[in-house]
């Protein structure tokens, strides 16, 4: 114990203190047995899958003198800590991963300390297992070499694996897998692997098996659970082969044939054996058994069977040899063997081909006439054929096949033994066809069928074929399509139909003719074909463009074909475009087009479509035409007469122009007309409404304020009309009938007003243009627009008399559309106006002053033109 002085003004103090720690006693920790979970940690033991950040122990003691003690753990110089300790608490937490495999035992230094002295004890923490390791085996892979003859049940291998854990956790045993599969077993504890009972290996069968082998442990707790851990390997059996299948002969069975002009000592065959025991063969030795009666020998190595004796010396026609295959080991001795039987036929030369024969013996070419299409099955009898061969036996046999055409004819028989009577009978009718072939050319082939030589002969079959009726005409098309232009005249070609008829002779010979509704303007000549036009036919698209009908060619015999024939009139331009007479004067108001119209009478585009031009105007820049729809309208900057007035003296504002229409055929025709234009503007009775018309004509919105405020101001009257009357029934407790407001509303102002504010005068400026027309009927308009039109009136020219108020007309004649060649001079046609309606601002206006002043103005009538 180390004493510090401390230098202090009080000695007294000083002493006090030196007593107070000569007197202090060490703390010491509780010792609460080896199951205890607090106190030193003494026989402390620990699962070794104990997780890491648990609490595993309390340290645990006192101080005799009461006084506050604190703990700690210390390790040896080298050692891995596995613990920390709370130095307040005692609480021991495990702070690193156990492994019992790795370290079985802990030594840990624990102390308590009050302070001023501190005990320390060294104690041993053990580590107990659990299952936590997988069993492995050792020395693999595992190949192990087993002779073939080793017996069942016998012992090959040992498997070994090992488990790091203790207990049920570290023993093993071993299985393996698809046990009914697998040509062994295995002892599960101690791995000995063996040939299955009842089983044998074979080399010849299977050279290579595999065993796949599994080894489990016994199972353990790993943290709460009970575990099984298994692994698994693969044994390689390699089979090795020993000596124990007999030799086994190839290309069985075994056959030779000797020929009578075989030489002595010739070679007929070899056979062939080899050792079954295919991983370490032995090699064969031949020898023959019996049945050669000294005729023939074998090579004792090669196998070969050679013939000893001349065929001419040879006394039986088939001989059969029993040769024996034996294996002869390294050491020279001869163990397993086997047998095969060798047929050897002794047979003659064949030196005699087939021979065909005639009537008059041999021969190799045969002819026949007859006509087409005979009926299927007929034999051909003009054909009188013999084949032979002279050998003997299987010399003798051979076939007969035609060569030719396929599927027209067949031979009979096909399969000869020695000679017969050779019959050809036809197959197939439809292909005997003379338009085909005039002459059918078959080849009749003998060929030997089991002679080496395979000898064989052929004769010519030459079968000339006769003509008969049999094909219908056939057009080289069903229908026929033509063209022919309008003004062709009579007489012309318009198409050439072709139908041909493969028969000869006069059976190949056509006529056609033409029939049906369409063909009535319409010629075919009987031998070539051709269709053309009837001498005084007339073609005319428009009329009529479209025509067909039926073609018929007939040979001799009444055998015939139809086809359709369409022919269509091409359209030629021979139509000029004709004006409609009513072009020959218009009337345009200033703003609206005038429009004219010419009809081409051709069938067909470009010839009837219509291109219209101004082609003389004076002055040139007042007017345009729209090329495609004729109408004629001011330039655009031409908005009022005064405009015109300044381009022309012509106060009139009559106008001629000469016009064109053109259609686009090739050659172009054309039309012209003199049309004559009267302008004018739309006009009203002079009077302060025409004079604000005009002057608002450019600015729509002021002329729209201004009828909003009429409006309103009527709106108003008829609210105050309708309150005074409500307040007169009110007090009258009655109601007037509407009739009686209705009469008071009707009065008509006085009729002296109402002519002078209509009398016409001469417009002094544009918006004096204007003048009120109060027919009760609609104007018609002669140019079909939708403006009123009033031609202007002179200056000098008194008012005319009211004439009578024309009726309307509804059964008003359409428009003619006359031809017009060359300058067509306009004629003035007078008709009654068209009806048309107001559609601007202005225009209803006018209406509504027609409406107040309609009696007044009923019998006052426009001037027509």
């Amino acid at each position: 114990m180390k004493h510090v002085r401390h230098f202090t003004p009080s000695l007294f103090l000083s002493l006090v203190h030196i007593c107070l720690v000569q007197a202090n006693y060490a703390p010491y920790f509780f010792d609460n047995g080896a199951r205890s979970t607090n106190g030193n940690m003494a026989l402390l033991s620990l699962s070794e899958d104990t997780p890491v950040g648990t609490h595993v122990y309390t340290l645990n003691g006192t101080d005799p003198e009461g006084d506050p003690v604190t703990y700690d753990l210390t390790y040896e110089a080298g050692s891995k800590r596995y613990f920390s300790v709370d130095k307040n608490l005692g609480n021991v937490t495990l702070i690193e991963e156990l492994d019992r495999e790795k370290e079985d035992e802990i030594e840990v230094i624990v102390s308590i300390s009050d302070g001023l002295s501190t005990v320390s004890e060294k104690v041993r923490i053990l580590v107990m297992d659990a299952n936590d390791e997988s069993p492995e085996f050792i020395n693999t892979p595992y190949i192990v070499e087993v002779p073939e003859n080793t017996p069942s049940s016998s012992s090959i291998f040992k498997i070994e694996a090992v488990d790091k854990d203790t207990g049920s956790g570290g023993s093993i045993t071993y299985f393996l897998q698809n046990i009914h599969a697998n040509k062994f077993t295995i002892d599960r504890h101690s791995g000995v692997l063996r040939i299955k009972t009842g089983v044998t290996l074979d080399y010849e069968k299977s050279r290579t098996h595999f065993a796949v082998v599994v080894a489990k442990d016994g199972g353990g707790k790993l943290r709460g659970d009970n575990k099984v851990f298994s692994a698994t390997t693969t044994v390689t059996i390699n089979v090795e082969d020993v000596q124990d299948t007999p030799p086994m002969f190839i290309g069985t069975p075994y056959y030779g044939y000797v020929y009578e002009d075989t030489l002595a000592g010739s070679e007929v065959l070899t056979v062939v054996a080899l050792d079954g025991d295919r991983g370490k063969p032995n090699s064969i030795h031949y020898c023959i058994v019996n049945g050669s009666e000294g005729s023939f020998e074998i090579g004792n190595t090669t196998g070969a069977i050679s013939v000893v004796k001349s065929p001419n010396q040879l006394k039986k026609e088939v001989y059969e040899l029993k040769v024996q295959a034996s294996e002869v080991s390294q050491e020279g001795d001869i163990s397993e063997h086997t047998f095969a039987m060798v047929t050897i036929r002794v047979v003659d030369l064949n030196n005699h081909p087939p021979t065909f024969y005639g009537e008059n013996g041999p021969q190799n070419r045969f002819e026949l006439t007859m006509y087409e299409h005979p009926p299927e099955g007929e034999i051909l009898r003009g054909l009188k054929i013999t084949v032979n061969d002279s050998d003997q036996g299987a010399n003798a046999k051979f076939n007969l096949r035609l060569v030719g055409p396929g599927g027209i004819f067949r031979v009979v028989p096909q399969t000869v033994l020695n000679e017969a009577q050779v019959t050809i009978i036809v197959e197939n009718s439809a292909a005997i066809d003379y338009e085909k072939f005039k002459v059918l050319t078959f080849k009749l082939l003998a060929i030997e069928v089991n002679t080496p030589e395979k000898f064989s002969s052929t004769a010519d079959i030459v079968i000339r074929l006769l003509d008969t009726n049999d094909n219908v005409p056939k057009f080289s098309s069903d229908y026929y399509i033509a063209r022919i232009p309008e003004n062709s005249p009579g007489g012309s070609n318009v198409v050439a139909v072709t139908a041909t008829d493969p028969d000869s002779g006069l059976w190949g010979e056509i006529k056609y003719s033409i029939y049906g509704t369409g063909a009535d303007l319409f010629l075919i000549h009987p031998s070539t074909g051709i269709i053309y036009t009837q001498p005084w036919a007339v073609l005319d698209a428009e009329v009529n463009s479209k025509y067909n009908f039926y073609v018929k060619a007939e040979d001799t015999d009444g055998k015939y074909s139809l086809a359709e024939v369409f022919i269509t009139v091409l359209d030629v331009n021979d139509h000029s475009p004709e004006f409609n007479e009513n072009i020959q004067e218009k009337t345009m108001i200033i703003g609206s087009p005038v429009k004219i119209e010419a009809i081409d009478q051709d069938a067909e585009e470009p010839n009837n479509i219509v291109d219209y031009s101004i082609m003389q105007a004076d002055p040139a820049n007042v007017f345009d035409i729209d090329q495609s729809t004729g109408e004629i309208k001011l330039k655009s900057y031409i908005r009022s007469l005064d405009i015109i007035h300044n381009i022309t003296k012509n106060k009139d504002c009559i106008w001629s122009l000469v016009v064109q229409a053109k259609d686009r055929g090739s050659p172009s025709f054309s039309t012209t007309a003199v049309l004559k234009i009267d302008i004018t503007e739309e006009t009203l009775h002079k009077g302060p409404m025409a004079a604000f018309l005009m002057q608002t004509k450019d600015n729509p919105m002021k002329a729209l304020g201004v009828l909003a405020g009429v409006m309103g101001i009527m709106v108003l009257i008829t609210i105050m009309i309708s309150t005074a009357m409500f307040w007169r029934n009110k007090r009258s407790n009655k109601i007037m009938p509407v009739r009686r407001i209705i009469k008071k509303r009707q009065t008509p102002p006085p009729r002296a007003v109402r002519m002078e504010w209509l009398k016409f005068k001469r417009p002094s400026n544009a918006a004096e243009k204007f003048v009120v027309e109060d027919d009760v009927k609609s104007l018609h308009n002669e140019n079909s627009n939708n403006n009123i039109q009033v031609p202007p009136m002179p200056p000098s020219a008194p008012l005319p008399p009211p004439p009578p108020a024309p009726a309307p007309r509804s059964d008003a004649p359409g428009w003619r559309v006359p031809t017009v060649s060359g300058s067509l001079t306009p004629k003035h046609i007078i008709k009654p106006p068209k009806k048309k309606g107001h559609s601007s601002t202005h225009n209803a206006l006018v209406s509504e002053l027609k409406m107040r002043f309609e009696k007044r103005n009923a019998a006052i009538g426009e001037p027509h033109i």
